[in-house]
């Protein structure tokens, strides 16, 4: 819970109301025009619309707004439950913008916001005839799927996989494909209902009320009402005054009072949300929601590897390859030709796991041979920049025509933990088989982290090939712990990682000795520089 210092300190907040009245600027700037209501199409607007893709950018950097992999323990249960934020306030009070300001000025790579408005419940054929005329309460608690949003809070709040509801504002129902979330080390709960229920007020370790001038909620609640989603302005005001602000009266303003910190005019609050930051920071350092790597690296040396993997055989030849490859004395062209040696082979050995059938052709001299042909839509290739890029000429020498897309993740050097930098996949990825490439991988962090992007464009568990060069066992361990389905290929696997996630004895920094830059002090295994294209 929070401290009631910050609860005290935000005394001068309240204060400052009355001098900073004219932050939202003019009224009537803010209004739609009414000339432009009446002939506008009925847009399409979801509480979590599929397309986009689960990233925030800020100034500062990139957030992967869809959580983590779930990160794993020496004992392969999952880390501790997560810190989340409740957020509640009234209709168009700002919640979002004070969300995504505490999103960005946390600065941490994991993040998840569960927006009530996926949660309304499915209405009823009546119910659906009194939304069209603006004559159904949706701001009332029986509105909302308690039951679903409590489920669904918990299960994120331990690190699970969840599936979220994609609520249609224009047709009042919810879209037939749900989207998949994974727990974050910060989750930000926010609804206009977030704390009217006690099982779901159990579950939030710091709760939030966001305060805005009723004029400034209506204000924007038209503009969002009449430029998003297509209603008329008369309708509007009609739902406002018989039922939006009688349930703010009834039902949200008193909840007040169960918060622990109040933020008046929302995302322009800066005082507000910077003594927010600075409590969140102190919880996660008191939790240490981080994932311990050296704990695993140590826990993982006595443990069978998954059946999920499979590692080339080690025959004079791969050996051999690999000798000159590890070889700190090989010139950067003898480690190019036998890496792409390797590389080749490697690709081959994956394509033996993808399905396949029965096919009978005919032979020139008239015959029939039972054969086997690819069994599936598509076979797409994803390289983890930058060194995974230097698998792609081996995967295209041997699939036709194959599909590529690129990921770039880079560790932070403070946490340990990856961040999404770069995102580029081919349309319809969902419908293919995956090789995912990456030469190197020590802890496994990237890896998870780019078959946790791929899960969330559709791509089946199942149908998903990590390939690399080098793994240490912490890194099969980790990716084989977090996705049991995913099938994991390399040429060898080291037993240990060092202090720095170095692979033992490993084969240095892949992507500087190929592209023969020079590594900095602190490298990483799984550290890749952005490329120039």
């Amino acid at each position: 819970m929070a401290s009631g210092f910050l609860q005290s300190s935000l005394g001068e907040v309240w204060m400052s109301r009355i001098l900073n009245g004219g932050g939202e600027g003019s009224l009537d700037r803010l209004l739609p025009s009414v000339s432009s209501t009446g002939l506008s199409p009925r847009k399409r607007t979801t509480s979590q619309c599929k397309s986009e893709p689960p990233l925030l950018r800020t100034s500062k950097r990139t957030i992967y707004t869809a959580g983590r992999p779930p990160w794993y323990n020496e004992h392969g249960t999952q880390s501790k439950d997560a810190f989340v934020i409740g957020l509640c306030g009234g209709s168009a009070s700002g919640k979002t913008t004070v969300a995504r300001k505490i999103i960005e000025a946390l600065d941490v790579p994991w993040v998840v916001l569960l927006s009530m408005d996926s949660f309304y419940k499915v209405l009823s054929p009546e119910e659906q005839t009194l939304a069209a005329s603006n004559d159904y309460n949706f701001d009332h608690p029986d509105a909302f799927d308690f039951d679903l949003l409590t489920h669904t809070l918990r299960k994120l709040k331990q690190g699970k996989s969840v599936k979220i509801p994609v609520y249609d504002f224009t047709t009042h129902g919810r879209q037939k494909e749900w989207k998949t979330v994974y727990g974050a080390s910060v989750i930000i709960f926010e609804g206009i209902m977030a704390f009217a229920d006690k099982k779901l007020l159990q579950l939030l370790d710091m709760k939030i009320f966001v305060d805005t001038d009723s004029d400034i909620r209506l204000v924007r609640r038209l503009r969002r009402d009449i430029t998003e989603r297509g209603r008329d302005i008369e309708g509007v005001i009609k739902q406002y005054n018989k039922f939006v602000k009688p349930a703010f009266e009834q039902y949200i303003e008193p909840t007040m009072r169960l918060a622990d910190i109040v933020v008046p005019r929302g995302g322009g609050n800066m005082v507000a949300i910077d003594l927010i930051v600075q409590h969140v920071h102190s919880q996660l350092e008191e939790r240490k929601l981080r994932w311990d790597m050296a704990a695993l690296a140590s826990a993982h040396q006595a443990q069978p590897l998954p059946q999920t993997l499979s590692v080339l055989e080690s025959t004079p030849q791969v050996r051999g390859m690999h000798t000159i490859i590890r070889n700190k004395e090989t010139s950067r062209d003898e480690f190019i030709f036998y890496s792409k040696r390797l590389m080749r082979l490697l690709i081959e050995r994956a394509l033996s796991f993808l399905p396949s059938q029965v096919h009978v052709v005919q032979t020139p001299q008239g015959e029939d041979y039972e054969g086997k042909t690819f069994h599936g839509k598509r076979i797409t290739g994803v390289s983890i920049l930058r060194a995974g890029e230097t698998m792609e000429p081996a995967l295209r020498a041997v699939c036709k025509d194959v599909r590529i897309g690129k990921i770039l993740i880079q560790t932070n050097q403070d946490t340990g933990e990856p961040e999404l930098h770069y995102l580029r996949l081919p349309k319809d990825i969902g419908e293919d088989h995956v090789i995912l490439m990456d030469c190197t991988v020590s802890t496994g962090a990237a890896a998870m982290m780019a078959v946790r992007v791929l899960l969330d464009h559709d791509v089946q568990e199942d149908k998903i090939l990590l390939v690399s060069l080098l793994m240490a066992e912490m890194g099969v361990h980790s990716v084989a712990y977090a996705f049991p389905q995913v099938k994991i290929i390399t040429t060898a696997v080291d037993k240990k990682v060092n202090d720095l996630f170095h692979i033992i004895p490993g084969i240095g920094n892949f992507g500087d000795r190929y592209f023969g830059t020079d590594a900095p002090p602190d490298w990483s295994d799984e550290e890749m520089d952005e490329p120039s294209y």
